[in-house]
C-alpha cells in the first residue's frame, strides 16, 4: 500500500498538512484532488491548506501553498511560521533561514525555545483608505491592502456580533475584487496596540481560527490610519496572540513581521483512504 509521510501543524489555530516533497513523492498522485481530499474535514485529515516542502536553488527551500479547495495562494503567513519550523524540526533548515514563495522569499526565525516563530512579511501593496462599497442594498466602509495576498478590514464594534460569514462572502465575491476576489477581516480595538479580528478566507470559503496576512492586514490599516505605534498584538478567533511588527514612513508601510506560534500536532503516514474516495 502506498504511504505518504505528513505532518498536521496549526499556527495561532490556523492548520495545515505539511508534505516533504524534496523528492516527489507526490510526483504521480493527482494533486488537486489530492488536497481537496486530504484537507475534507471528518473524511481525511482535515485542515485550512496544505503545504509542500520542495528544493531551492540558493534558498533552504520552496514551498507550494493550497488553500483546501485546491487552489494556489501567493502567500499564508500562518503557513510560513508552520514551514519554517517544520524545516527547523526536520532538519531542513536553521532556526533562522529563508524560503521562497510565490509572493517572493520569506526571512524567518524559530524561537528553539517556546516554538514562536517570527518572519518578515513582504513589502505590503495596493493600499486603499477607506472606501464604500454596496453590499445588499446598504453601505459598508471598508479599507483594503495587499499583505502577499489581499485583504479587506472591516472596522466593528462588537466583535462577536460581526457578519463573518454573510457578509465576508459578499464582500470577497463582490465584483470590486473579480476576478480573484478577496479576504475579508473584521477588526476590533481591545485598546492601544490590542486588537480583536476575524477572518472569512478566500480559498477555504468560510471563517477560519486565524489568518495571519489577515492580522498583518488588520494591523497595517490600523496604523495608517490612526498613527498607532508598534507592535499590536492581534487575538484571533482561536484566542491565540499574533504580533506584528512595522515602521510607518510618509505613509508607507516597511519592515512588517509577524511573530505567533507554530504547533507540531502529530506526524504519521497517509494511507490511500486518506486521498481516495
Amino acid at each position: 500500500m502506498q504511504t505518504i509521510p505528513f505532518s498536521k501543524m496549526s499556527g495561532s489555530g490556523n492548520d495545515f498538512v505539511l508534505i516533504d516533497n524534496r523528492e516527489g513523492v507526490l510526483a504521480d498522485v493527482p494533486l488537486t484532488d489530492f488536497i481537496r481530499n486530504v484537507c475534507r474535514r471528518k473524511m481525511s485529515v482535515g485542515a485550512d491548506g496544505m503545504i509542500l516542502i520542495e528544493t531551492a536553488a540558493e534558498l533552504d527551500f520552496q514551498w507550494r501553498f493550497y488553500n483546501s479547495d485546491g487552489s494556489r495562494a501567493e502567500m499564508c503567513g500562518n503557513g510560513a511560521r508552520c514551514a519554517a519550523r517544520y524545516a527547523y524540526l526536520n532538519g531542513i533548515a536553521g532556526a533562522k533561514m529563508v524560503f521562497g514563495t510565490d509572493a517572493g522569499p520569506i526571512q524567518a526565525t524559530v524561537n528553539v525555545n517556546d516554538g514562536r516563530v517570527k518572519i518578515g512579511m513582504t513589502p505590503p501593496l495596493d493600499y486603499r483608505p477607506p472606501f464604500v462599497l454596496t453590499i445588499d442594498g446598504r453601505a459598508v466602509e471598508m479599507s483594503a491592502i495587499n499583505t502577499g495576498v489581499p485583504h479587506v478590514v472591516i472596522t466593528v464594534d462588537d466583535i462577536e456580533s460581526a457578519p463573518v460569514t454573510d457578509l465576508g462572502r459578499a464582500v470577497r465575491q463582490h465584483p470590486e475584487f473579480s476576478p480573484a476576489g478577496t479576504n475579508v477581516n473584521f477588526t476590533c480595538s481591545l485598546g492601544p496596540r490590542k486588537m480583536a479580528i476575524r477572518t472569512y478566507e478566500r480559498g477555504v470559503e468560510n471563517e477560519t481560527l486565524a489568518c495571519g496576512t489577515g492580522s498583518v492586514a488588520g494591523a497595517l490599516i490600523h496604523a495608517l490610519q490612526t498613527g498607532a505605534d508598534s507592535p499590536t498584538d492581534m487575538i484571533t478567533r482561536s484566542g491565540n496572540r499574533l504580533t506584528i511588527y512595522h515602521e510607518i514612513v510618509d505613509n508607507n508601510c516597511r519592515s512588517v513581521y509577524l511573530e505567533g506560534d507554530a504547533r507540531m500536532i502529530c506526524s504519521g503516514s497517509l494511507t490511500p483512504d486518506a486521498w481516495q474516495y
